[in-house]
């Protein structure tokens, strides 16, 4: 768990540390791991184990892929999540049509629809969408369809998936929610579509970080820009006592310091 009151680190820290672990999440082996605020310390989504969460009850298939009577539903399942996990648009369709749950989680809690959106496959998922697939039902450590949408940048998704009633207000276990994801990793298109569906651009998180800050801490100058032209705030700060402003001059971000100076006065 993070402290509530974190020192600064030094430039050539903070900036290895931005190289190696960004902002918003890392999809290793399979797993979204999960790092850590600017400037703050280090945790990760992998790092507690959570109860599973129980897999969706499996609709009854009527034949197998042969078109012989299916004996064994949860095997319909699992021939959807093999589908999901190579990416092969044939052989999910097949399954469904079999009798799969299009909600059927792995052993991460991740349904095929978060799955597909983390493997940056936006094509597959709308696919899965279009035939009813829950859009909140979030994994086991709390991502959501729509925060991995934001974290690759998916405008089309993340609009596809408002459409369909996505919750733009879940957090996930690290603190951060499909906002933070989105200012973090500088998609700047995102921010303006959450804030256009309502997000404050002055919601704080985690150790009192807000969208700007994230932004600001990696040096995503557009998203800084739009999100003051949105009404976010540069003269609060995080539980350090460091505005926006401060954490982009702690990232060596010029152009970013430039955009956000004087804004602090001007609330």
């Amino acid at each position: 768990m993070l402290t509530s009151s974190i020192a600064p680190m030094s430039r050539p820290r903070a900036r290895a540390i931005a190289r190696t672990t960004p902002v918003a999440a890392l999809f290793v082996a399979g797993t979204l791991a999960l790092a850590t605020p600017p400037a703050q310390s280090a945790t990760t989504a992998t790092g507690a184990t959570l109860a599973k969460p129980a897999a969706a009850a499996p609709a009854v298939s009527a034949t197998d892929a042969a078109g012989h009577p299916s004996a064994d539903p949860f095997a319909v399942n699992l021939r959807l999540l093999s589908a999901v996990r190579r990416e092969d648009a044939a052989a999910i369709a097949q399954a469904l049509r079999d009798g799969a749950s299009i909600d059927f989680r792995n052993r991460l809690g991740e349904t095929p629809l978060l799955t597909l959106l983390k493997k940056n496959r936006p094509d597959l998922a709308a696919a899965l969408l279009a035939s009813g697939a829950d859009v909140n039902l979030a994994a086991i450590n709390g991502i959501t369809p729509l925060m991995a949408a934001s974290y690759n940048g998916i405008t089309s998704a993340v609009e596809a998936l408002l459409d369909k009633g996505a919750a733009t207000s879940p957090i996930d276990r690290t603190g951060k929610n499909a906002m933070t994801y989105a200012a973090g990793e500088g998609h700047t298109d995102i921010v303006r579509l959450l804030i256009a569906r309502g997000v404050d651009p002055n919601a704080t998180y985690r150790n009192h970080l807000t969208a700007l800050m994230w932004a600001a801490g990696y040096g995503h100058t557009d998203t800084v820009q739009a999100l003051i032209a949105a009404g976010a705030r540069a003269d609060v700060a995080d539980d350090r006592g460091k505005t926006a402003v401060d954490i982009a001059r702690d990232g060596g971000f010029t152009a970013t310091v430039a955009a956000l100076a004087g804004q602090g006065d001007a609330h």
